[in-house]
């Protein structure tokens, strides 16, 4: 979930009274506080085991922290509104380092590849903590995000939507097997009122989405697709639709979406990443899991930073070192650690599995609904 930016096709959540209408009445929490604990490290282990053995990554240390001038930290949009935070640090320095906390690690990742000197099909995966200030909090958004960050090596023969959607299907198959040892470890989970999890995503294209719902703004066409089908991987996120605007704005230098590809889906579709999104039957909401593609090129960064109006970037260190080769091609992605703890342990709050700062007038809403926010 790396790039989370400005939605242009329809409004999110923007009052806390939106927020206790939305969240359940009548809620209860399967496992108590002392076995949820627990559960969130059993099932942590076990998914970033999966991820290491299903996509062929090792483990490695990521920074908090980044230079300003490095071009590194991820701004997760095109329209400068979700800023990171910055602040001089040094003791003694005559010019103190201009420093970011990072927002997510998307490029550092894909530069990481060459430190690590990684081999292709070879990648890393990180046990990622950020900050990001500008959110609005509400159930499943917090300032305090933490993600498996991970980057694979690729070629250029990869870059097609079959090799992303096999990728996407491995880290499914982790997910879908994280659900079943969760049953045998807490016997509770196994609640008639929440069905497990599917066995298989669909596939769909944003384009092909927007056809089913043209009258639609993009989340409820969203909410829609996963009452339909549970989960489902939306491809091609950030190019321009045909109604004139893009499923959501992405930023213009990590994942591709301006390769076309038509030659794969037999229909007039651009962008190599995408989303999964899932029906979260505690919520009775759409719930993303994670945001992933295969990465720009230099020719398609240009392209996309065109677009986007900010060809300035290509001076920045981590621009260079795309233009330049410097760095390999890749695919990769950010799969929420609470996000998905709280899918599957059929919880109702982020605050539930997270440790976080919220809102009094939040933790007031969530008190009167027996929704159990750490402290």
């Amino acid at each position: 979930m790396a790039d989370k930016t400005t939605d242009l096709a329809g409004p999110g959540i923007s009052t806390y009274e939106e927020v206790e209408r939305i969240l359940p009445s009548g809620y209860a929490p399967i496992l108590d506080r002392k076995d949820t604990q627990i559960a969130l490290w059993k099932m942590k282990r076990f998914i970033e085991d999966g991820l290491c053995r299903e996509l062929n990554l090792f483990r490695v240390e990521v920074p908090l922290i980044v230079s300003k001038d490095s071009g590194v930290n991820d701004y997760l949009d095109r329209d400068g509104s979700r800023t990171p935070i910055d602040f001089p640090c040094g003791l003694g320095l005559e010019k103190p380092l201009e420093a970011q906390v990072v927002q997510a690690a998307t490029k550092w990742k894909r530069m990481a590849l060459k430190q690590f000197n990684c081999d292709v099909g070879q990648g890393i995966n990180t046990d990622m903590r950020a900050v990001r200030k500008d959110y609005f909090l509400d159930h499943d958004h917090s300032a305090y995000v933490d993600q498996w960050d991970w980057e694979r090596r690729i070629t250029a023969q990869d870059r097609t939507l079959d090799y992303l959607k096999d990728t996407v299907k491995k880290i499914w198959n982790v997910i879908y097997e994280t659900d079943q040892f969760l049953r045998e470890e807490f016997p509770k989970l196994n609640s008639a009122k929440y069905p497990p999890i599917p066995k298989e995503l669909v596939f769909l294209h944003a384009e092909e989405i927007l056809e089913k719902y043209p009258d639609l703004p993009r989340k409820q066409r969203e909410t829609n697709i996963v009452k339909e089908y549970p989960a489902v991987f939306i491809m091609g996120i950030g190019w321009v639709l045909k109604d004139g605007y893009p499923h959501e704005m992405r930023a213009a230098d990590y994942d591709d979406w301006c390769t076309p590809t038509s030659q794969w889906s037999g229909k007039d579709t651009h962008g190599l990443n995408g989303d999964i999104l899932v029906w979260n039957p505690v919520t009775q909401r759409r719930h993303e899991l994670t945001s992933m593609g295969i990465r720009v090129t230099k020719e398609t960064l240009k392209q996309q930073l065109e677009i986007s109006g900010q060809l300035d970037f290509l001076d920045l260190p981590y621009h260079q070192a795309i233009l330049n080769d410097e760095i390999p091609l890749s695919i990769g992605g950010g799969i929420g650690q609470s996000r998905l703890c709280m899918y599957l342990l059929r919880m109702a709050h982020l605050g539930e599995v997270s440790a976080t700062v919220w809102p009094k007038q939040l933790k007031e809403i969530c008190a009167a609904k027996n929704i159990r926010v750490l402290e």
